[in-house]
């Protein structure tokens, strides 16, 4: 695997590097071992997958507040995404700062969001699945978000929005976050 810094602290874009023969290709996605030498989350209890049936889906921007802040590592098995993070680490010196990354199952990318951070997705193509291992389970109480349009964050998403759920469109706005 080939981990490679982004430039926002702590997170990871991740690549397999495939052994390729005449049945095809074998590669690892993750390694206790691997993880660890670099410091990395290696306790994932939730594994999950989620499917979006029409281009432009938006998914997010969603955390989970401290005790419950999780580490997720996040890759897409069909079709395409253009997946966003964002540090909402006050102390943090990438505070409010975003990146996206292509997620296909071509490039194989994987993302690795540290503990407080904000994730979300639009899809690029119809029928695209996501996967996601997950540090933390999932405390209902402890959910959070924030609007995918936040004015301070000046994110452009890449296609126009087709479909959003309720909860999400109605996250708000940076100022309102509660911690």
């Amino acid at each position: 695997m080939q981990f490679t810094e982004t430039v926002l602290d702590g997170a990871f874009i991740i690549e397999p590097v495939p052994v390729i023969d005449e049945r095809g290709s074998f590669a690892r996605t993750f390694c206790v071992e691997t993880f660890e030498q670099r410091g990395l989350e290696t306790r994932f209890v939730q594994h999950s997958r989620s499917h979006s049936i029409r281009k432009g889906t938006l998914r997010g921007l969603h955390f989970q507040a401290d005790p419950h802040a999780e580490v997720k590592l996040v890759s897409c098995s069909a079709g395409a995404v253009w997946d966003v993070i964002v540090d909402m680490r006050p102390a943090s010196p990438t505070y409010l700062r975003w990146l996206s990354v292509v997620l296909t199952p071509a490039n194989q990318r994987q993302i690795l969001i540290p503990k407080g951070f904000a994730h979300g997705f639009q899809t690029l193509t119809d029928d695209a699945v996501v996967q996601y291992q997950i540090s933390e389970f999932y405390a209902p109480n402890a959910a959070r978000g924030l609007r995918y349009d936040e004015p301070a964050l000046g994110i452009i998403w890449p296609v126009p929005l087709t479909v959003i759920s309720a909860r999400d469109f109605a996250w708000p706005l940076l100022e309102e976050v509660p911690a």
